[in-house]
């Protein structure tokens, strides 16, 4: 009896785990989208590359230029395209969305707690 609940809890335990690691590896909405259809230009975490700012003029997340513009604004460019940047084709308007709230994310990203 005692050796029968001892395994049910290392199960428990067992699945427990497994849920939490894929929840931490889940990826936001978005995220799948910028890595396959922006990171490229605009850099995985919103800092594009010294090449891609001195031949597109691609501008950082963190630039106050990017962070002024709002929600709708992004949406536009991902859309109809803006300065040297073409519109993004393929994409739905859900995820044209998810893809500007992901790279938004970059605006103001969060120190990491002391110690990490």
């Amino acid at each position: 009896m005692q050796m029968t609940k001892s395994i049910r809890s290392l199960v428990v335990l067992g699945v427990v785990m497994c849920l939490a690691t894929a929840v931490c590896f889940a990826q936001s909405p978005g995220q799948a989208t910028y890595k396959a259809k922006c990171a490229v230009c605009h850099g995985t975490t919103g800092t594009p590359s010294e090449a891609m700012v001195k031949s597109m003029g691609v501008k950082p997340a963190s630039h106050p230029e990017i962070k002024k513009l709002t929600e709708a604004q992004m949406i536009e460019a991902v859309k109809n395209g803006k300065g040297k940047m073409k519109p993004v084709g393929g994409l739905t308007e859900a995820q044209i969305k998810e893809v500007v709230l992901y790279y938004r994310s970059f605006l103001n990203p969060q120190p990491l707690p002391p110690g990490l």
